[in-house]
């Protein structure tokens, strides 16, 4: 009798652990502004005669850039792992 009861039982369990529902999960889209790298850096006027002004905006600029490239080039890096990632799960 006891055999009776839990074969339906088991049968309603397991169907329900058995049914799988797909979970549709799309990776966001990233605008396509933040996937294009910084600019090259700005030449100095052609009229600059002082050194130490020349060699001021030389400076700034290539600290500026190397610091702004980094940080679109990982971001860049981690977006791309991320959907691949993103995707082969989906798929």
């Amino acid at each position: 009798m006891k055999n009776l009861i839990l074969i339906p039982i088991f049968f309603a369990l397991s169907a329900c652990a058995s049914t799988k529902v797909p979970v549709a999960m799309k990776f966001p889209s990233a605008p396509e502004s933040l996937l294009i790298s910084c600019e090259d850096l700005k030449s100095i006027k052609d009229d600059e005669e002082q050194l130490s002004e020349m060699l001021k905006v030389v400076v700034e600029n290539y600290g500026q850039y190397h610091e702004c490239r980094a940080k679109v080039d990982a971001w860049i890096e981690w977006y791309k792992q991320q959907k691949k990632i993103t995707d082969s799960v989906t798929e």
